[in-house]
């Protein structure tokens, strides 16, 4: 038995509600030895009120030592094994546009990069152009055309797009064609399998075309492809947990994530103050909200340190307007560390607190790495905070006579 069959043998129908607070790459690093992380660093009484009057832990989000990235992150997050359920990122940037994935495609996420006369890559994300420059750049894109493949190019944010490749005997098992460094010219596309290498040959001869089209327009003169991926199955939050649940996020990224779980995905507008406000619109209308906040990553993949140290400040400033909505569960965590010393995601557990009624508090004051690692909740894997939001939430019956 796995756990969604443990959860549909045990979960119960109540009026409980359900806050999830995603503050993206929230764990962090201190830049020298015995200094603070950004977390530590940072004024933040509010979140600080919530750590003393929960419990808390330190989330592992995959396995100990493995890096995840936002989809296996956000996955386990949401209670589903990210080992079980391999997403790719392609799948999740599409659906958070609304984009309808079908049976022949095959979805990519897309970065513009800055390319050198050398072919070299030397910003992998274009110096992060506006929307609107993204838009303009996209369109010429769709000059593209491939024999045999349907080619759909989206615009998504900044420097990212979707390209859907739509054909017969397209397989997703294609290496990212983005080496995750500078320096280097982008990677050359192979597949694992013969429908696979099929993709793969339309891949290559897409990113060819897209620097001819692209050539003089630097600094977004060249892409970069990542995440292929068709459309899986995967049970959604109401069949596995019988919640009714809203997705309050910005980021199409992670609306795409909640529209695979099944979640309703509502237009939070642009700021933390829209989403507050609207939170407080919808109250009455679902079981289980997840709001994403998306900076504290941002800024840490930035190697920004004090705006990451700002962006968190500003999420604290954020929560009375959650908690006068009095919710029976509130969670606040991260879907992974991004330490602004690394200027990445990275393996590092991450802080996560629990304010319910029925929490069993423990000695932590504030809400940091350092505190938390003396929590109640200990060291967890992420894919088990669902069944402690349920639990806490009256939500799962008694398991076995």
């Amino acid at each position: 038995m796995n756990i969604h069959e443990l959860i549909g043998e045990l979960k119960e129908v109540g009026t409980s509600k359900i806050v999830l607070l995603v503050a993206d790459g929230i764990g962090g690093l201190p830049l020298e030895p015995g200094g603070k992380t950004e977390l530590e660093t940072a004024r933040t009484p509010n979140l600080d009120k919530c750590a003393r009057e929960g419990v808390c832990g330190l989330s592992i989000p995959v396995l100990p030592g493995i890096t995840p990235g936002s989809g296996p992150g956000h996955l386990g997050l949401f209670g589903y094994d990210p080992l079980q359920y391999r997403i790719g990122r392609g799948i999740l940037e599409a659906l958070g546009i609304n984009f309808q994935v079908g049976s022949k495609d095959v979805a990519v996420r897309g970065n513009f990069c800055t390319l050198d006369a050398a072919g070299k890559i030397s910003d992998r994300r274009a110096g992060r152009p506006t929307t609107e420059r993204c838009v303009a750049t996209v369109e010429k894109m769709r000059s593209i055309k491939i024999p045999g493949v349907e080619i759909f190019v989206e615009p998504v944010k900044e420097h990212r797009f979707v390209v859907v490749f739509r054909g017969e005997g397209l397989g997703d098992a294609v290496n990212d064609t983005d080496p995750q460094v500078i320096g280097v010219t982008p990677l050359v596309a192979k597949g694992g399998d013969p429908a696979s290498a099929k993709t793969a040959e339309v891949v290559n001869n897409f990113v060819a075309q897209a620097g001819k089209v692209l050539a003089a327009d630097a600094p977004t003169n060249g892409v970069t492809l990542r995440g292929f991926a068709k459309y899986p199955k995967i049970g959604t939050m109401q069949e596995v947990y019988g919640l009714k649940s809203a997705a309050l996020a910005i980021y199409p990224m992670y609306k795409g994530l909640a529209r695979l779980v099944g979640m309703d995905v509502l237009d939070a507008g642009q700021t933390l103050n829209d989403q507050m406000t609207l939170l407080k619109k919808v109250w009455d209308k679902y079981d289980f909200f997840f709001l994403h906040y998306k900076y504290t990553d941002s800024t840490g993949e930035d190697g920004n340190f004090p705006a990451k140290v700002d962006m968190i400040e500003k999420l604290d400033a954020a929560i009375p307007a959650v908690m006068e909505l009095k919710p029976d569960v509130f969670i606040v965590t991260g879907d992974h560390s991004t330490p602004s010393k690394m200027r990445s995601h990275s393996w590092h557990p991450v802080p996560t607190l629990i304010h319910a009624a029925m929490a069993r508090t423990d000695a932590v004051t504030e809400f940091s790495e350092s505190a938390c690692l003396s929590g109640g909740l200990g060291q967890f894997q992420a894919m088990h905070l669902m069944l402690l939001a349920m639990a806490h939430a009256g939500r799962l019956g008694k398991y076995g006579a």
